[in-house]
């Protein structure tokens, strides 16, 4: 985990503001979800992407270099699946 020396404070709503410069970074827009998991004591937010990265098929999806892949486009980069 890479720290990025930002510290932000939980609001009366537990809520908390992610920095523009990481939503930049990270390419997460206003609207999208982020999926919010926990390791040992940390927590941990992904932007949460269902589909294919490139056709956004959701049957039959895998990982492939941390990115969500489908079948076919998987098939036209070259990969394995």
């Amino acid at each position: 985990m890479k720290s990025t020396g930002i510290v932000r404070s939980i609001d009366q709503l537990g809520r908390i503001v992610v920095p523009k410069e990481l939503r930049n970074i990270l390419d997460i827009g206003v609207s999208d979800s982020l999926e919010i998991y926990t390791e040992d004591n940390a927590i941990i937010l992904k932007k949460y992407e269902p589909g294919c990265i490139f056709c956004s098929e959701v049957s039959g999806v895998s990982i492939h270099l941390g990115k969500n892949i489908c079948p076919s486009c998987l098939k036209k980069l070259g990969g394995k699946r």
